[in-house]
């Protein structure tokens, strides 16, 4: 137990004079008129006295030691570790094609409001991207804005020079806005149905350990008919993660379900905090207020 004003504890020195002196007071002698009569001293009167006169000086070192502010260290708690998330979404104009009962654009937004709701507490962003790349929603706990966002980044109605598709550009600006970041992991999601020319060369191995040296876990679903290509199976591998091919819009929610069960919510354990610690010390008081009320009714010193 600690106190957060040590320096009150130097006024004990008062109630500790006035127990010596009420222990240590004699009193002053009486001549009563008893004939006949033997009057013996105490010792249990006496020790009930004194303690009935030590209340008040006992009350008062309670009262000091309240003031001084008494604390203790509470238990260790844990708290779950934010994972940083950016969504990393194409808007070219092949994801316009038809998947499921909509196009892969939109399976795309439906599977991530889903995939919304596994992680509940984390921090989401939105980017989206074709031969350019729009950061749509900064990162934020708060995901109405990403629920809202798909029809207004359809690729029906993006600018020309959304036209394209540009991973490696997409996912170095999503690295950039995750790197700001001190707290929490870090993933990127990227889905996309296309090949990317700036992957070639050993970008993609140059990118990934990029994001290792970060922190940054890179998943990716491949939307499209054709194979995942080999830069981007590189670029999730070496970072840590895996890409996936849904199929079809059932096959997609499942890949956001993997994806929540492969990157799992990690609990950390929190320092203990400083607690008031009134509770005995208020007790102590109360119980002394009582018993010093009790002995008023007859124990304390009379001069006759």
């Amino acid at each position: 137990m600690n106190f957060g004003h040590p320096w009150v504890l130097f006024l004990l020195v008062l109630p500790a004079a006035l127990l010596i002196g009420s222990w240590r007071r004699r009193g002053q002698r009486l001549v009563l008129p008893l004939d006949h009569t033997a009057v013996r001293s105490s010792r249990v009167i006496f020790g009930l006295v004194g303690l009935a006169e030590s209340a008040p000086a006992l009350l008062l070192a309670v009262a000091i030691l309240l003031l001084a502010g008494p604390e203790r260290l509470g238990d260790p708690v844990t708290k779950r570790s934010l994972t940083n998330i950016e969504l990393c979404v194409d808007v070219s104009g092949s994801m316009t094609a038809e998947f499921g009962e909509g196009t892969r654009y939109d399976a795309s937004m439906r599977a991530i409001d889903e995939f919304l709701d596994y992680r509940k507490g984390d921090a989401f962003g939105l980017t989206f991207f074709g031969n350019n790349v729009l950061h749509w929603v900064p990162l934020t706990s708060d995901t109405s804005a990403i629920r809202c966002s798909p029809p207004f980044m359809r690729p029906e109605v993006v600018p020309p020079w959304f036209g394209g598709t540009a991973i490696a550009t997409a996912i170095m600006a999503c690295r950039e806005v995750l790197t700001r970041r001190q707290e929490g992991d870090r993933m990127i999601v990227l889905v996309s149905d296309g090949w990317s020319s700036d992957l070639d060369n050993g970008n993609d191995v140059d990118l990934a350990a990029k994001l290792k040296a970060d922190r940054i876990v890179c998943y990716a679903i491949h939307i499209g008919d054709e194979d995942v290509p080999a830069p981007i199976v590189n670029l999730t591998a070496l970072s840590g993660g895996e890409v996936f091919e849904p199929g079809d819009e059932a096959g997609l929610a499942a890949v956001f379900q993997k994806i929540d069960a492969m990157q799992e919510t990690r609990l950390e354990r929190t320092a203990p905090e400083r607690q008031d610690f009134f509770l005995p010390f208020g007790l102590a008081g109360l119980t002394l207020v009582g018993l010093s009320g009790l002995s008023l009714f007859g124990v304390r010193y009379t001069p006759w």
